[in-house]
């Protein structure tokens, strides 16, 4: 059995008459007879009754039809399916993210990526730095949107794609009286209660956050441990402290928070994208330059 046949017996039903059956089909009229005799045979009985006019379908024929109809329909659209993969216009592309890049790259590089291919299915993962290497190498994902203070040092299998850099600046809360200030001295914040995050034992940022600080000649305290940005955020402004966060995170235009650098921080918080070495994904290629794009303009 093949696909041609079941195409002409279901135009010859749809018309009621092989001639316009195969003027449809741009064929002669023997080629759809021909079709249909080896499709009968193979079937073991006939599908018409071609004693009346138009031919009626036999029981073994009205069996066939809807079932062959599904089945043309389902194989037109694997191939337009297929095609619209291979033209890089759909499929599937899963996207791991550290929280901070919400604030940056990430959304406006996965809106231009539906816009541009709204075929393909985005998956979103929440995955810390540390951790997207071997994200990449099971299969969870495509691509890392990462973020670390200072150099990065990625293994051989992995490839790193820059895409900015980034001041790091003090969140406190807008009604400290600091927040007045366009710029903090390390003395300003000598004891103040500084809120760590995110909370993992495999995360540097933390560390590195702290590193510059006390570079800088700040002395801080930690007074809270939160596990993510937006927590370290909220204690922010509820007054339990200040936190360190790179300047696209001050763009979020919060009213109860303030942004302010502090003198003598250098120390630079680099965003860049993570992906497997030697691994095609054109999804993944798509994804990639449109981030790199927005990024020169950041």
């Amino acid at each position: 059995m093949n696909l041609r046949a079941l195409r002409y017996f279901c135009e010859v039903v749809e018309t009621e008459s092989a001639n316009l059956a195969a003027s449809r089909l741009h064929v002669v009229p023997a080629a759809v007879s021909m079709q249909i005799a080896q499709l009968e045979e193979q079937l073991g009985g006939k599908l018409f009754d071609r004693a009346t006019r138009p031919m009626k379908l036999t029981p073994l024929g009205r069996f066939l039809y809807p079932k062959a109809r599904a089945l043309l329909s389902d194989t037109q659209r694997m191939f337009e399916e297929a095609k619209e993969l291979s033209l890089g216009r759909s499929g599937w592309l899963s996207i791991g993210f550290t929280r901070s890049t919400i604030f940056s790259v990430l959304p406006d590089a996965v809106r231009a990526m539906k816009a541009s291919a709204p075929k393909v299915r985005i998956d979103l993962t929440e995955i810390l730095t540390e951790h997207q290497g071997e994200a990449l190498r099971n299969g969870l994902i495509h691509v890392g949107l990462a973020r670390t203070i200072g150099p990065f040092v990625s293994e051989d299998d992995l490839e790193c794609i820059p895409l900015f850099s980034e001041p790091l600046l003090a969140a406190l809360p807008s009604v400290d009286p600091l927040a007045r200030r366009k710029v903090l001295n390390p003395r300003d914040l000598n004891d103040a209660s500084f809120i760590s995050y995110p909370k993992d034992p495999n995360s540097s940022f933390a560390r590195h956050t702290l590193q510059a600080l006390e570079a800088a000649g700040v002395r801080p305290r930690i007074g809270y441990e939160a596990k993510e940005i937006h927590t370290a955020l909220g204690l922010v402004a509820a007054g339990l402290g200040f936190t360190l966060v790179g300047k696209s995170v001050a763009d979020s235009n919060r009213s109860d928070i303030r942004f302010l650098p502090v003198r003598g921080v250098k120390t630079m918080a680099n965003v860049f994208a993570i992906r497997r070495k030697g691994v095609a994904h054109q999804l993944a290629d798509v994804f990639l330059d449109i981030a790199s794009m927005q990024s020169l303009t950041r």
